[in-house]
């Protein structure tokens, strides 16, 4: 039996090395020789604190748009059930729907935003009232 064994390294299917295992002792003992601070050395593995990158998520603005045929105290129910206002909020927004044709019901992260849009929408069909909801970015 020889002495002499051959390794095949290869590297990203690009190139391979054939080393023998006296060229691979040869390459570890000049390894050994190079120096090695090991002064600072306790014993732990050093990490370097990471900060997160959190950015805040796009907010979105639930907007009510005025009808001539959706009663107002349909809009203000829907201000309470949907989107939790009390009376005398309810009753601002849906007087700011009527007197601006829109009305800011309340600013939510995109998903949020869109299912209150869907349930208005779904609620408003079920009781027959062509009430309109939409969602904006705000910048």
């Amino acid at each position: 039996m020889s002495h002499k064994l051959d390794f095949l390294y290869q590297h990203s299917n690009h190139f391979s090395v054939k080393i023998t295992i006296r060229q691979l002792i040869k390459l570890f003992n000049r390894m050994a020789d190079l120096p090695f601070d090991d002064n600072n050395d306790d014993g732990s593995l050093a990490v370097q604190d990471a900060k997160p990158q959190l950015q805040k998520p796009p907010m979105y603005q639930v907007l009510l748009l005025n009808d001539d045929f959706t009663p107002m105290d349909f809009v203000v129910s829907i201000l309470q059930s949907i989107f939790y206002k009390d009376k005398e909020e309810a009753v601002r927004i849906t007087m700011n729907v009527h007197t601006n044709g829109i009305g800011v019901c309340g600013v939510y992260t995109k998903d949020i935003a869109e299912t209150k849009v869907q349930q208005v929408l779904a609620y408003s069909q079920e009781n027959q009232h062509p009430l309109q909801c939409t969602l904006e970015e705000v910048e």
